[in-house]
């Protein structure tokens, strides 16, 4: 059959034990590696897994038709991943990956409707699903782990700090727009950490909702507010912006307009901060599977696609860091999590939701352990001598922000 014939060719390392529906059960030997095994239930499940795998293995497992045998999820997945970073391919995904690339464009094309209806997919869920598996602020992007011993709710107040630092709040009163700003954790943060005065936009009503509360019951009505509210149809300028993990949802088509909204919105002498996940090995496109589950017309570009549309916005790129491992170690904590509060979770969607973010949750692990995901934190500023001659002035005030919040 054509399936056995493609894991044939993809085991290169390891040992893969599968059992098909009509109860065979056969094995894939590569070199030295992990072992693990699955059980395909229906007929319907090994056709998709056969012509579109990328797509298939995840709604099989979400259905109960794909199930990982003697082993977890994730160490199913991570032979899998072994194996295709090895050189070991599928013939149907090396057609689709081409497939995928030639409509990309289409697939990521994001005005404001189709915007807010993404966001609402994903962030619109459950008020309590999030606090399950989140650190107690609810970020919901990379931790910063300066040792990699750092409990998750560290990791996220010291990735907090780091991006404070790198807005350059040099006085306080000044203004911030904080672009995609969640459930407000950022905001408050600057705002009653740093003295800022904030305004946080989101596209998740839910995520409004929220954060608005949190800024009344933390005494800061005031100095923060949040608004429901599209990166396009901000008009006043400001000192500062910052935005965490929201530029992986603009969308290609659309990075030239984000960069000269972000030019438009900054004064003169304004910095801006933008964290996102990015990719090492060049410009590609994103998962099927997860892309109709997930994340609906998300992508996490190469810095190469970035960096021209920054330039041609007329903006100074003033520092790049990009963060490897930190991510992969964040959604460790997160998997933990949400396993530990897995029958709370399931009480509150059913099985099939949990099975989904279950295989959500380990393939993004993997894909910044070994698949070349990573994120990028890119400043920039309108004039090129707004910053310090040198970036002394991050680790001072970084380290001054932590010395104070312990």
């Amino acid at each position: 059959m054509l399936f056995h014939l493609a894991l044939k060719r993809l085991i290169r390392h390891g040992r893969l034990s599968v059992r098909y529906p009509d109860g065979t059960l056969r094995q894939y030997h590569g070199g030295p590696g992990p072992e693990a095994g699955m059980r395909i239930t229906t007929r319907r499940a090994l056709r998709g897994m056969t012509f579109n795998p990328a797509l298939a293995f995840g709604e099989g497992y979400m259905n109960g038709e794909v199930e990982p045998e003697g082993c977890s999820l994730f160490t199913l997945l991570d032979l899998f991943v072994l194996n295709m970073m090895s050189g070991g391919s599928h013939p149907a995904e090396r057609a689709m990956e081409l497939f995928r690339l030639v409509r990309r464009r289409l697939d990521q094309l994001n005005p404001a409707g189709r915007a807010r209806r993404n966001a609402a997919h994903h962030y619109d869920l459950n008020g309590r699903l999030y606090s399950l598996f989140l650190d107690r602020d609810r970020q919901y992007s990379c931790g910063y782990f300066t040792t990699g011993a750092e409990t998750l709710e560290q990791a996220q107040a010291a990735k907090k700090r780091h991006i404070a630092a790198k807005l350059h709040l040099d006085r306080p009163g000044l203004e911030v727009l904080d672009i995609g700003c969640g459930w407000g954790g950022m905001a408050i943060s600057l705002a009653r950490d740093w003295g800022a005065r904030v305004t946080g936009i989101t596209l998740s009503a839910e995520q409004l909702a929220v954060a608005r509360q949190r800024a009344e019951e933390a005494g800061l009505s005031g100095q923060v507010r949040f608004e429901l509210m599209d990166y396009r149809d901000w008009t006043r300028p400001v000192d500062r912006i910052v935005s965490i993990g929201m530029f992986e949802h603009v969308g290609i088509n659309h990075y030239r307009r984000f960069f000269r909204a972000i030019r438009a919105a900054l004064k003169e002498d304004g910095v801006a901060l933008i964290h996102a996940i990015g990719r090492s090995d060049g410009p590609g496109s994103t998962n099927p599977w997860l892309a109709k589950y997930i994340f609906p017309g998300g992508y996490s570009p190469a810095l190469s696609e970035v960096l021209p549309k920054i330039e041609k916005a007329g903006l100074w790129v003033t520092d790049i860091e990009v963060l490897r491992l930190h991510y992969a170690e964040t959604i460790a904590h997160w998997r933990a999590r949400f396993a530990g509060n897995r029958d709370t979770i399931a009480s509150l969607t059913d099985e099939r939701f949990c099975r989904m973010f279950e295989f959500y949750l380990a393939g993004a692990e993997l894909s910044f352990r070994h698949m070349g995901h990573m994120v990028w934190q890119t400043q920039v500023t309108r004039r090129h001598d707004t910053l310090p001659l040198t970036r002394d002035y991050m680790w001072e005030a970084e380290r001054a922000a932590a010395r104070a919040q312990a």
